[in-house]
């Protein structure tokens, strides 16, 4: 694990320290101790934003988003807000829906035993085999969405450690667990989740599934 100053870490992500501390304690970045950030956590977010400083949008919009390009209707969205949305997602790039929609979850990344992965697929919405879908290679790595109240039972219960180099990724979201559920089945979620890799390969797996997802919603 490599470790920033937060003085480092606000020059490379161009904002100030002041906004390094409020980005850590909204679970963006991963503070180690005080005046300390893990590394990877400010190339994750790198990643995500390229260089724009745009507001995310909240959960709700977000998963709107996620619902909207898999074809399916935001019910939590009002009418309003929907078209809204939907005007937004006509004029968006693919690397700018994924700055925008980072907000759907906290991510934690963690080790845990290597028996882990296959008794925490069953806790959990998984979407690793979406990702084969995609073109990926299977793998023991687990990327799923939890519900936010369940998150530390669940680390508890299977051990695991928090490591930003582990193969377990935890996004812990406030929207409906059965809502999740219903969009993990198309590749939207997953490509959104993909497009946030430090990954090369799985970063531009994510972001050309998310230009053909807008590509189709534009018609």
């Amino acid at each position: 694990m490599t470790i920033l100053g937060v003085e480092e870490a606000a020059e490379r992500l161009g904002v100030s320290s002041r906004q390094v501390r409020h980005l850590a304690a909204n679970g963006e970045l991963r503070l180690l101790a005080r005046g300390v950030v893990d590394e990877a956590s400010v190339d994750r977010l790198l990643a995500v934003r390229r260089g724009s400083h745009s507001r995310a949008w909240s959960q709700g919009t977000a998963w709107g988003a996620v619902a909207l390009l898999s074809g399916i209707d935001a019910t939590w969205m009002g009418e309003s807000q929907r078209s809204r949305l939907k005007g937004r997602l006509r004029a968006i790039t693919a690397e700018h829906l994924v700055e925008r929609a980072r907000d759907r979850a906290v991510v934690r990344r963690y080790a845990g035993h290597a028996s882990t992965s296959k008794r925490l697929r069953t806790e959990v919405v998984d979407l690793s085999e979406v990702a084969t879908r995609l073109g990926l290679a299977e793998t023991d790595a687990v990327d799923a969405y939890v519900a936010d109240g369940h998150l530390d039972d669940l680390v508890a219960r299977h051990a695991l450690v928090l490591d930003d180099t582990g193969i377990v990724t935890l996004r812990a979201t406030t929207m409906a667990l059965a809502v999740v559920e219903k969009l993990s089945t198309g590749t939207v979620l997953a490509s959104l989740d993909l497009a946030e890799s430090l990954d090369v390969r799985e970063r531009r797996i994510g972001i050309d599934a998310l230009a053909d997802a807008l590509a189709r919603f534009r018609g």
